[in-house]
């Protein structure tokens, strides 16, 4: 059995597949539907903001939402969702993560520390440890969508949550540079190795669009993501432009009321998975 057809429930499962032996058990309180992984090959191309619009449309679109912090010693996810804060709590039991103005839950490593910028010296054992914990032991309660910001690469915080979480499909987030198809083919070929479907790529800072003329102008060079996609058999799910107020109200915490369509349809698709 696939890990598209997987129900995520390992104790009641009786198919005897490779994966039984590595997902981690989900929250005894927790019932998340699906999950899906936003993931690169290399750092700086902007997963978090994928992954931050991707939680803002399925929240607009009257679903429960979360998102998991994967990226434990960059973590960005609660400065963008307005959070940062917000210091998490636990009942000896369990840890309860934060709610975000439209009731987003966030599970980060910045909440979890007395000062948002004090560093996270661990290692990898301990970084990867730490996901499969904001997976388990993280009252999550009823959620329709949980999207995984990942860590850059393929080390091993990226492979524990491969293994570890039961992931519907990943999403691949690259940039317009001519090292895209090397860039992608890591992440695509990392998760054929583990069984995981690909959903599709989408190209960051794609283009900036004037604002006297209204025309595309692509700072990095051409695109190469099509090329990639053809080569590796994948859909383009959306070109994101490089965008001053997206930023802006990124830097102020306010994601959930930036409004776009950039990844619309793609949001919809995902209902199909």
């Amino acid at each position: 059995m696939g890990m598209s057809d997987c129900n995520h429930d390992c104790e009641s499962c009786q198919q005897d597949c490779s994966e039984r032996s590595f997902i981690a058990p989900m929250n005894m309180n927790s019932n998340i539907k699906k999950v899906i992984g936003v993931v690169s090959g290399k750092g700086g191309v902007g997963k978090s903001s994928i992954t931050s619009l991707l939680a803002v449309l399925k929240s607009r679109e009257g679903k429960k939402v979360a998102v998991l912090d994967g990226d434990i010693t960059g973590p960005s996810i609660p400065k963008i969702f307005g959070v940062e804060d917000f210091q998490v709590f636990s009942d000896g039991t369990e840890i309860y993560p934060a709610n975000t103005a439209n009731d987003i839950q966030i599970m980060s490593t910045n909440l979890l520390l007395e000062n948002k910028d004090d560093p996270v010296v661990w290692r990898g054992p301990i970084l990867a440890g730490t996901v499969k914990q904001f997976w388990s032991d993280v009252h999550w309660g009823d959620i329709d969508y949980m999207f995984v910001d990942m860590p850059p690469g393929t080390g091993d915080v990226p492979l524990t949550v491969f293994q570890s979480l039961p992931l519907d499909g990943i999403v691949i987030v690259t940039s317009p540079q001519e090292l895209v198809s090397m860039i992608v083919g890591k992440a695509v070929k990392m998760a054929k190795q583990m069984d995981i479907p690909i959903l599709g790529i989408v190209e960051n800072m794609s283009y900036v669009i004037c604002p006297d003329c209204q025309k595309k102008i692509y700072v990095f060079g051409k695109s190469h993501v099509d090329e990639a996609a053809k080569e590796y058999g994948l859909k383009v799910l959306g070109k994101i432009p490089l965008d001053s107020t997206f930023v802006s109200m990124s830097d102020k915490g306010l994601i959930e009321e930036f409004d776009n369509d950039w990844l619309e349809d793609f949001s919809k698709e995902i209902e199909s998975i």
